[in-house]
């Protein structure tokens, strides 16, 4: 299940994008995501046999109210070869309403019995995946360059339920998707 942001936001979070390491040419991929794919994964499910249950379950969030956030800063997820660079989203209630949003999502997959990552939820928009491919001083000048950086607001409208299809050029289905209320 995932959120996109606006055109606008992306535009101008590419402005930035453009200017880190991981967006310059090399010999070895980072895998940086382009921009109409950035998305905050509000849920992953992996492979569900019961595709109903999931729409179902996205559903439900129809009376979930819909965070306003911003891209703002950034930081990486994971070790070594599977490390990701990713920016943060802030909220002007300290995350409530996002965390909110995230406890409806993981509710709604437990009443219909689905399957979803239940570590810590981290809201995030991966930019790349550069794995061990950025030097540590590349790496750090991203990390100080996204510090500095807070894009404009934007309201989440909708969630959707996405079908990936991982490997060098992930791509994504939409499968269903739903309003969320207004705040």
């Amino acid at each position: 299940m995932a959120a996109y942001p606006p055109v606008e936001v992306r535009e101008h979070f590419k402005q930035v994008v453009d200017r880190l390491a991981v967006a310059r040419p090399r010999e070895r991929s980072v895998r940086l995501a382009s921009p109409e794919r950035w998305h905050l994964t509000v849920a992953f499910i992996g492979e569900v046999e019961d595709a109903d249950a999931a729409t179902r379950a996205l559903r439900e969030l129809e009376t979930a109210v819909a965070p306003t956030v911003r891209i703002a800063g950034g930081k990486t997820l994971g070790r070594r070869q599977f490390k990701h660079l990713v920016a943060e989203l802030e909220t002007e209630d300290e995350g409530k309403t996002l965390r909110q949003l995230g406890v409806a999502v993981r509710k709604a997959l437990r009443r219909h019995r689905l399957p979803f990552d239940r570590r810590d939820w981290q809201p995030h928009v991966t930019i790349a995946r550069p794995g061990d491919v950025l030097t540590k001083e590349e790496l750090a000048a991203d990390l100080e360059l996204l510090s500095q950086y807070r894009g404009p607001e934007w309201r989440m409208q909708d969630v959707r339920l996405m079908r990936s299809r991982l490997g060098p050029h992930p791509e994504y289905d939409v499968l269903a998707e739903t309003k969320l209320a207004p705040a």
